[in-house]
């Protein structure tokens, strides 16, 4: 059994036994192709929740109803992916054996192909719905190919064409977007398709991975982030868009690259605080 973290997300301090979701934190920022920090985040937004209130006056419920259980950081070894990535695949792996939601906390987008890992072996018919400002469908980063720039490449290599679903993409080199006319389903710069996507999902009743890269917010909304692109979505269509995608049959979901140092007005981070706040209500309310 996973022991408790000593400081955790607000009211996610459930015993791990009674959880229904658990949250862990991936601290890792080694392949960032431009500013570092988002090594940072998952303590930070933990740290900051606590000037966050549990309630939610977006969808009236309370995360206090909810039973979850935080894990805390795992340790990474810096410079070292491959390590890091058998390390959250792991954790994932025993969260989702003992039937409970994994919601990872990054470190940078890289992360996220621990977890899918993971939830792939357990639901290899599982589709992926991919928030982000860039592609990083990448076959390598400067001859790397485990980089947060090609993370939903390695991603495609797991699920194979047409089960990944990528919206508010405004950022990627030429190569990546014909491979998106091939291989994903790329719906770019905002939440347009999203309607009709998780209709489509919902009819079929596949088991979905969740990824939100929060640099998918416009920067004027979340300049905490290593590779700000304008023209994002703002803040309240992203909660729409969560609510919307959590109406599915969501197996395990992450949030990713808060670099908190790179606002220092605190705002990015309180934001990323509340994105998983509301996260984790649309995700357990659907089967409370």
């Amino acid at each position: 059994m996973l022991t408790p973290n000593i400081e955790t997300f607000i009211a996610c301090d459930s015993a791990y036994d009674e959880a229904r979701a658990v949250l862990f934190g991936a601290p890792f920022d080694s392949t960032t192709s431009y500013r570092p920090g988002a090594r940072f985040g998952p303590p930070a937004i933990r740290h900051e929740s606590y000037g966050l209130e549990t309630y939610s006056p977006y969808q009236g419920l309370d995360l206090t109803d909810f039973a979850v259980f935080d894990s805390g950081d795992l340790e990474l070894p810096f410079g070292r992916p491959d390590e890091a990535l058998d390390a959250i695949e792991e954790r994932a792996c025993v969260i989702l054996q003992d039937n409970k939601f994994p919601l990872l906390i990054g470190g940078e987008h890289l992360v996220t192909l621990g977890a899918v890992r993971a939830a792939v072996r357990k639901y290899p018919d599982m589709h992926i719905i991919h928030f982000d400002a860039h592609a990083d469908l990448r076959d390598d980063y400067l001859g790397v190919k485990l980089s947060h720039a090609c993370v939903i490449r390695r991603c495609h290599e797991l699920t194979g064409d047409g089960r990944i679903h990528q919206f508010c993409i405004r950022s990627g080199d030429k190569a990546e977007f014909e491979f998106a006319e091939r291989h994903t389903c790329m719906h770019p710069f905002s939440f347009d398709r999203l309607t009709q996507t998780v209709a489509q999902l919902k009819e079929s009743r596949v088991p979905i991975y969740f990824t939100i890269d929060l640099d998918c917010l416009d920067p004027s909304a979340f300049p905490g982030t290593g590779t700000p692109e304008a023209g994002g979505v703002l803040f309240n269509q992203l909660l729409d868009a969560i609510r919307e995608v959590c109406t599915l049959n969501i197996i395990g979901a992450d949030i990713n690259e808060l670099a908190p140092m790179l606002d220092q007005s605190g705002v990015s981070t309180a934001t990323a605080c509340k994105v998983l706040r509301e996260l984790l209500l649309a995700v357990l309310s659907k089967n409370k």
